[in-house]
C-alpha cells in the first residue's frame, strides 16, 4: 500500500509514517496543500492522510480542489477538530473518514485499511445498476436513463450505498455509520437535507421517484 501523508507538523508526521512503516506501507509526506496536491494524481497513491489544519490552504480546501480535479483517491481527514458539527463538515467536504486527534495508533491503521479494501472492492465492481440508474464507482457519476446527475460528494456516497441495498430499509443510523462514518446521532437536520437534495436529483425530469419513505422505519431506493 502507497500512502500519501499531507501534514505540516513534523512531529506528526513522523510518528504516524513510523506508524505506517511497521506495518509494511510505504509512505510519501508532503508538508502542504500544495505540494500535496502535485503528488496526489500520482497512480500509484492508495490513500490520502490530509490533515485538516495545514498553514495557507486548509485541508478542507485541498480536499476541494482534488474532487474538481476529478482525483477520487480515499481520504482519512485528521484534525484536532473532533466536535460532531467538524465531523459533518469534514465528511460532507469529500473525504471519506475522519479521524480526530490524539487518536491510537491502531485505530488509524485499521482506518487506512478499511479504506484501501473499499478502494479495492470499488475497482472490482466498477458499475452499480439499479433499474435504470447507472452509477460509476470509480468515475464518481451517476446517470438516470442517461441523463447525467449532478450530485455533490455526499450525494454520491448517499446514493451509492442506497444502491448497495436496493428494496431494504436502511435506517437513519445505517446512514449515519455508513456515509457519514458516525456512530452516534448530532441531532442534526444534515440527513434530512442530504436526502432531499438526492431525491430531487433523482426525480427532477422524470414521471416517478424511486427514493421514498418508510414512516417510522427509514429509506429505501426502489426499481423506478
Amino acid at each position: 500500500m502507497h500512502i500519501l501523508l499531507i501534514e505540516d507538523d513534523s512531529l506528526t508526521a513522523d510518528a504516524v509514517t513510523a506508524v505506517l512503516v511497521r506495518e509494511g506501507v510505504t509512505v510519501q509526506h508532503a508538508g502542504d496543500g500544495e505540494s500535496g496536491l502535485v503528488i496526489a494524481g500520482d497512480s500509484a497513491i492508495d490513500v490520502i492522510i490530509l490533515d485538516r489544519m495545514l498553514p495557507g490552504m486548509s485541508g478542507i480546501d485541498v480536499i476541494a480542489r482534488l474532487r474538481a480535479a476529478g482525483i477520487e483517491k480515499p481520504v482519512l481527514m485528521l484534525s484536532a477538530l473532533g466536535r460532531a458539527e467538524h465531523r459533518i463538515e469534514g465528511l460532507d467536504s469529500g473525504v471519506d473518514d475522519y479521524l480526530a486527534k490524539p487518536f491510537a495508533p491502531e485505530e488509524l491503521i485499521a482506518r487506512v485499511r478499511a479504506l484501501f479494501r473499499r478502494t479495492t472492492v470499488q475497482a472490482r465492481h466498477p458499475v452499480l445498476i439499479h433499474g435504470d440508474l447507472e452509477l460509476h464507482v470509480r468515475a464518481r457519476t451517476a446517470h438516470r436513463g442517461g441523463r447525467h446527475l449532478g450530485l455533490s460528494p455526499k450525494e454520491f456516497d448517499l446514493l451509492k450505498y442506497l444502491m448497495e441495498n436496493a428494496g431494504e430499509i436502511v435506517t437513519r443510523e445505517m446512514l449515519l455509520r455508513h456515509v457519514w462514518k458516525l456512530n452516534f446521532d448530532p441531532q442534526t437536520n444534515v440527513i434530512d437535507v442530504n436526502l432531499v437534495r438526492l431525491r430531487r436529483k433523482l426525480q427532477d425530469g422524470f414521471a416517478t421517484g424511486c427514493l421514498e419513505t418508510v414512516r417510522g422505519s427509514g429509506y429505501r431506493l426502489v426499481a423506478p
